[in-house]
């Protein structure tokens, strides 16, 4: 018997092949995104098109003019200090000096400040910490301190004798061991070291260690004593 049924057009089969993304996909989970930057990126050594090696080339590229923001005091040893654009009010906070008694910002009103949160176990804070102290010899005065304030849980005795093997002689011993200041003031690591003018307003802040006595971080403290 001859068969009247007849089944539809088989769909044709999708024969695209698989785009450069979804290899990139598949290397990315692979490699990681630093080896899929690398097969992304064109060749140095590969040679340009005819239709480049056309293309006019411009007489010449001017070269990009530093921001009007930026502060002609941010050089130098102090090239990652970072002002703000407006000094901002910095947050109140609760610490204590050496012999326990409580202190907050607000009792350095009228001076200027150069407050470094540091800790016993940061190694950048032991390198740099010789030059806070050179600072505050330096320029420390009755309208400006270097306050070091520990952020190290383990309290005073380990903080004092942290500034004892760093032959600290010249910075008073300040203690916040909760470490809850580190999130107040925002700080993104240890050391963080923020200048504070007179009103306790936040000037700039720099991140990391820094050769706080050398002449461009002396320029930068002089000019916000002025």
């Amino acid at each position: 018997m001859k068969e009247t049924g007849r089944s539809g057009p088989t769909p044709p089969v999708n024969k695209t092949p698989v785009t450069t993304y979804a290899i990139v996909a598949a290397l990315s989970g692979l490699l990681g995104f630093g080896a899929v930057y690398a097969i992304l990126r064109p060749s140095d050594n590969s040679k340009p098109s005819a239709q480049a090696e056309a293309q006019p080339k411009p007489a010449s590229i001017k070269a990009a003019e530093p921001a009007a923001s930026a502060n002609p005091l941010a050089t130098g040893d102090m090239i990652t200090f970072v002002f703000k654009k407006t000094p901002e009010a910095v947050p109140l906070f609760k610490f204590e000096d050496a012999t326990g008694a409580e202190k907050t910002l607000a009792d350095w009103k009228g001076k200027v400040v150069l407050l470094n949160l540091w800790a016993t176990w940061c190694a950048p804070c032991r390198k740099e910490m010789p030059a806070l102290d050179k600072l505050q010899k330096d320029l420390g005065s009755d309208i400006f301190e270097v306050v070091a304030l520990s952020v190290d849980r383990q309290g005073a005795p380990a903080s004092k004798k942290f500034l004892q093997e760093t032959k600290t002689e010249h910075l008073k011993l300040y203690v916040e061991s909760t470490s809850r200041s580190v999130g107040t003031l925002r700080a993104a690591g240890l050391p963080t070291t923020i200048l504070i003018d007179k009103e306790g307003r936040e000037v700039g802040r720099l991140t990391g260690p820094a050769e706080w006595d050398s002449a461009d971080a002396k320029r930068l403290i002089q000019a916000a004593l002025k």
